[in-house]
């Protein structure tokens, strides 16, 4: 029987996976308007929530005592969601996703002051491990740096807080309706950009583009029940996974061949990842269920 935080951990596995693909798509649909790729991962990820909410909340299925907290989870996630489709659209996938692995350390930090989460010596380490991983893959001092580097921070300041925000809401409020509630905030502004101009797509972008909005919406379930099973200190780091596949699919798609700086950069965050996953075994062996630690 596995533990919350393992279970916990699976989720986060799967979230990163779907995430990774769906980039691979926003990437590739760089020839549509962003309001309308918007509107894919918005409307296509409400109905899949839709098909798993309890039948008894279906007339109800709005009903919430926390209104304010899901507005600010779909405010900052909406935030977070533009800014990293644009950095897409406009930077190398694996800089984007490289940059983006600066998420977990505002997380960490984030959920000390704001759920006093106690974060242990060997969780700290696996972060400085990951995090030493991008810096080797990277090389900070980006020669051509323009605007755009600051989307992916963007992105992992939202990311950060809407991480938490997502931890205080899973306390009362079911997982399908707080990832509901982004979906319908996400469809409803990209509304508003018809106007600018969208494009009809064919039958094979358009299956694409659907899937985008599925992978979206079970990507966001998996990360809300990931957060609401554990820590989110304890979860946040396996997004360094996302290198991995980013690298996979470069090399599948794009013929894109890893350097060796790239891959030992990758055996770090691997090698981070599974220092959580030991470390939440091996307290789940030696230590009864029912006592806090690191």
């Amino acid at each position: 029987m596995f533990s919350k935080n393992q279970l916990g951990f699976l989720y986060m596995f799967m979230s990163v996976c779907a995430f990774s693909i769906m980039d691979l798509i926003v990437k590739w649909s760089e020839y549509y308007p962003l309001g309308q790729v918007l509107f894919f991962r918005g409307f296509f990820g409400l109905l899949l929530y839709f098909l798993i909410m309890p039948k008894n909340r279906i007339k109800n299925f709005y009903y919430t005592k926390r209104a304010g907290l899901h507005f600010l989870r779909s405010f900052f996630g909406l935030i977070a969601l533009l800014a990293i489709f644009v950095a897409l659209r406009n930077l190398p996938l694996a800089t984007v996703v490289s940059i983006s692995f600066a998420a977990p350390i505002f997380t960490t930090i984030f959920s000390i002051f704001m759920l006093n989460e106690k974060v242990g010596f060997y969780r700290w380490l696996a972060v400085l491990i990951g995090f030493v991983g991008i810096i080797v893959i990277t090389e900070p001092g980006y020669q051509s740096l323009n605007i755009y580097y600051v989307y992916p921070i963007i992105f992992c300041l939202g990311l950060s807080y809407v991480a938490i925000l997502i931890r205080k809401l899973s306390t009362t409020e079911p997982v399908w309706l707080i990832s509901l509630n982004f979906s319908a905030a996400i469809t409803l502004v990209s509304l508003f950009t018809i106007p600018f101009g969208w494009i009809m797509p064919q039958m094979n972008d358009l299956l694409l583009l659907c899937m985008l909005g599925l992978l979206g919406g079970a990507a966001n379930l998996w990360l809300s029940q990931s957060f609401k099973l554990s820590e989110v200190s304890l979860v946040s780091p396996l997004k360094y996974l996302a290198l991995v596949f980013g690298i996979f699919f470069g090399y599948l798609i794009w013929d894109e061949i890893p350097t060796i700086k790239t891959l030992l950069g990758a055996l770090l965050v691997v090698t981070s990842s599974l220092i959580i996953l030991r470390r939440e075994i091996y307290h789940k062996e030696k230590i009864p269920s029912n006592t806090r630690h690191e």
